[in-house]
């Protein structure tokens, strides 16, 4: 049996939630590809696992449960709200909490004293839980203020990025982050706005955004740019990178006589999340660190996506390391 107190610092981040936290199940996020996480990761018995995106905990509750009752999960996010929910669903001697963006990670679990991981999980998706609360400003249809801050100590906010950001600032991000070909019209439509009053809400811009560009299909036309802003809010990309890094570093190495390694499994959901990945675990097979258990990223079956509809973009990748 492992165990692993928390400092005084992290135990304050999992008090007891208070009750609106926990007012409805509708806000719980299901969670994406379990089979086929639980499939790579092959947690066991006995070893030290990361989840460092916990959210609700969805993933989490399939990996203590193999587990049974030894080893240890460290449960990782960087928003407070989502270590106090899962906390309090997954009630458990095997887990701890620990508030922490990625770039955090490895000195967070070096202050823990853990130096080696036997498994790891990434799932870089918004969960329904923030999309759905109108404080959060995450939401396209959302009428509290713009926010979208997954850690909301820090100061950014989406309001910030969409009513102070330059007009040429705003327009690289839309573009890049979002990859969104309708870019400069939008980004004009926001200035213009704001020249008369702020974009105050979700609802807001995205209904500024529908009138300049139209809609079409189901996906709506401001999907891209809420996205990006997103991304830059929370220096998305930055963190998955130096995540996934210096998480990798800290898997167990494997050696001979069938020893297995660390292993990492990541989920993305879009393009810009999936070059990263990719990329990275490309990087360190080559570099003969890793070994790939998918030689390409799986997907959800229809039968998942029709009974979670949010899942139809998840990608899974996964390297053991050697």
């Amino acid at each position: 049996m492992i165990t692993v107190e928390l400092k005084k610092n992290e135990q304050s981040l999992i008090e007891e939630p208070s009750s609106p936290i926990l007012q409805t199940e509708s806000f719980l996020h299901r969670p994406v590809l379990v089979k086929e996480v639980m499939e790579f990761l092959k947690p066991s018995k006995g070893g030290i696992y990361l989840d460092a995106t916990v959210g609700m905990g969805g993933h989490a509750g399939y990996i203590i449960q193999a587990l049974g009752g030894e080893g240890l999960l460290i449960c990782a996010d960087r928003d407070e709200e989502a270590l106090k929910i899962s906390m309090e669903r997954l009630k458990t001697k095997n887990a701890i909490f620990v508030k922490a963006s990625f770039s955090e990670l490895s000195k967070k679990l070096n202050d823990l004293g853990i130096s080696e991981l036997h498994g790891a999980l990434f799932d870089l998706g918004v969960s329904l839980y923030q999309l759905k609360r109108d404080e959060r400003g995450f939401g396209l249809f959302s009428s509290g203020r713009l926010d979208m801050r997954m850690d909301r100590s820090q100061r950014l906010t989406a309001w910030d990025v969409v009513n102070t950001y330059p007009e040429e600032k705003l327009l690289k991000i839309i573009r890049e982050y979002g990859e969104e070909p309708k870019a400069r019209l939008i980004t004009r439509a926001i200035v213009r706005q704001r020249e008369k009053r702020p974009v105050n809400t979700p609802k807001e811009l995205a209904e500024l955004i529908e009138k300049v560009i139209g809609r079409r299909g189901r996906i709506h036309p401001a999907t891209r740019t809420f996205q990006a802003i997103r991304i830059e809010v929370n220096n998305e990309l930055y963190e998955i990178e130096k995540g996934l890094s210096s998480v990798f570093e800290m898997l167990k190495i494997g050696g001979e006589s069938n020893s297995r390694g660390g292993r990492l499994c990541v989920i993305s959901y879009h393009s810009l999340e999936d070059r990263i990945v990719k990329r990275f675990m490309k990087r360190v097979v080559s570099l003969g660190k890793a070994v790939s258990l998918t030689k390409k990223p799986i997907t959800p079956s229809e039968e998942e996506i029709r009974f979670n509809p949010s899942s139809r973009s998840a990608k899974l990748r996964g390297v053991e390391r050697t």
